[in-house]
């Protein structure tokens, strides 16, 4: 079983979900089966958490702190949490609520938080640069938090950049069949648009063909999204997709990458395409382009229960000498300290690293 990729878990904000869905994810057998998790945090909000899932659910777990990876068990029942002692005791709300379960935090961003997860997800970054750990999975993070704690960051692939020393890098996000990576992300609509350009075009298709082989896809179809509507119209509504995104589709496929459009796919088509099996990833020209059919189809809101029924989709920093997967929502502080945060993002995210990590061996 040693054969088992190490996967280290940074908690994320710990005022946040991320060590309820830790917990929760780990209660899991099967991601026992199928790596060796390692969760990087705070020893006093794992405790809390591991009390909640208990109280709630009945989940019966230990916790085993560690100052190193070589002191962790790998057992399934026993979490292995590497302790940065950021988080004391008395630092956690213990909130109660009326039917004598824990309640919601409701502390929002806070210094302290965005300090504690800005150093859990160097500490996972460290390790696999170590060759410690074999793949990083992260919880959510506020990047107004980390911020707050003096950290210039817009998200997690920009740390993951620096740390790491990567200069072409970009975002893929992922759910079942649907797969889609960015030109840009964390940026204004205006400024993204102004980075539409063909050498960034050409980057960000190259990091999409060698994603899909590293996940075992021999021959990826590649979809390349237009910018404007309708693909600019001939340069009727925008030139982007004359002057720079064709030409990057050109070269790709004079290096043998499969584009089967052979052009810029219009936006408000390219998703349902690629769902129904015409290509293996699409390139996005923004953020939102790319978010937005993600999580449609995998936030699943029960309306009549007033609950998600499903939070799903992995967040993957490609490009990087590292692996790095991501749950794909936010730090959910509203429900925070409630235990009823939903953990499929991170048995995605957990799955998908090791997946990537078994290819990389």
């Amino acid at each position: 079983m040693n054969n088992r990729p190490i996967v280290g878990i940074s908690m994320g904000d710990p005022f946040g979900n991320g060590p309820e869905i830790t917990v929760r994810a780990l209660s899991d057998k099967a991601v026992y089966e199928s790596c060796r998790p390692l969760v990087v945090g705070d020893k006093s909000s794992m405790e809390y958490a591991i009390d909640t899932a208990k109280k709630i659910f009945g989940t019966e777990l230990k916790l085993h702190t560690i100052k190193n990876v070589g002191e962790a068990v790998f057992e399934y029942g026993t979490i292995d949490v590497l302790d940065m002692g950021i988080v004391k005791p008395e630092d956690i709300p213990h909130n109660v609520g009326a039917d004598k379960m824990p309640a919601p935090f409701g502390l929002g961003a806070t210094k302290l938080g965005g300090e504690a997860a800005f150093c859990y997800v160097v500490e996972v970054i460290r390790m696999a640069m170590a060759g410690e750990i074999d793949a990083t999975v992260t919880n959510a993070l506020s990047k107004e938090a980390i911020n707050m704690a003096g950290h210039r960051y817009s998200g997690h692939t920009e740390i993951y950049a620096e740390y790491t020393d990567t200069d072409k890098y970009t975002m893929m996000l992922a759910h079942e069949e649907l797969r889609v990576v960015h030109v840009s992300t964390h940026v204004s609509l205006r400024e993204a648009c102004n980075r539409v350009k063909k050498d960034r075009v050409l980057d960000v298709i190259r990091i999409a063909h060698n994603a899909c082989k590293a996940l075992g896809i021999e021959n990826p179809k590649i979809g390349v999204a237009g910018l404007n509507p309708h693909c600019g119209e001939n340069g009727m509504f925008g030139v982007e997709e004359i002057e720079e995104i064709q030409p990057a589709i050109d070269i790709a496929m004079a290096e043998g990458i499969n584009i089967p459009e052979k052009k810029p796919t219009p936006p408000d088509t390219v998703f349902s395409k690629a769902i129904g099996g015409w290509y293996d990833i699409v390139v996005c020209m923004y953020h939102d382009q790319g978010h937005i059919p993600l999580k449609v189809k995998g936030f699943v809101y029960n309306k009549a229960e007033g609950h998600w029924d499903a939070v799903a989709g992995v967040n993957v920093t490609l490009g990087l000498p590292i692996i790095r997967a991501s749950v794909d929502h936010g730090t959910g502080f509203g429900h925070a300290g409630s235990g009823h945060a939903n953990e499929l993002s991170l048995i995605n995210a957990i799955s998908y690293g090791v997946q990537l990590a078994k290819h990389r061996k």
